[in-house]
């Protein structure tokens, strides 16, 4: 079977209703919207998310709240204590932390923050870090810097 053979089943697209077209079309008269009321008349119903002076859902609902800074820079975060799976005296970069698995694309910065601890020596090159990392990968004895 070839994409120029596909066809549909017979009666799966049914033709539109051609409604207001006389009383042999099966739609005449009033076309199935009713006699009188803003429903029947031409440019039929009412605002849209109107709700006949209700309170409308829209307006019920509480709005987004807060602020978002445009120019945030979002970090991919990667603890200390994960960085135990390193052998001693590796130097720690991105790409390596991509391949490990610590870090899902490279694409964002990455940042080592200090939760955990660290038994090796380590040269850990990173976008940022914070001082209680820098502190616990140089009591380990390693270097950590910003690539």
């Amino acid at each position: 079977m070839k994409l120029h053979e596909l066809r549909q089943p017979p009666g799966t697209k049914r033709p539109r209703r051609r409604k207001g077209r006389g009383i042999a079309a099966g739609q005449g008269k009033t076309a199935g919207y009713g006699t009188k009321g803003q429903n029947a008349r031409s440019g039929r119903g009412g605002r849209l998310y109107f709700e006949g002076g209700q309170l409308p859902l829209v307006n019920r609902l509480p709005i987004k709240r807060g602020f978002r800074n445009p120019r945030r820079i979002e970090y991919a975060v990667v603890n200390v204590g994960a960085l135990k799976r390193f052998d001693a005296d590796t130097v720690v970069d991105v790409a390596m932390l991509v391949a490990s698995g610590l870090v899902r694309d490279d694409a964002r910065p990455v940042k080592v923050l200090g939760n955990g601890d660290v038994d090796r020596a380590l040269t850990v090159r990173v976008d940022a870090y914070s001082e209680t990392a820098k502190a616990k990968v140089e009591a380990a004895g390693g270097v950590i810097e910003s690539a």
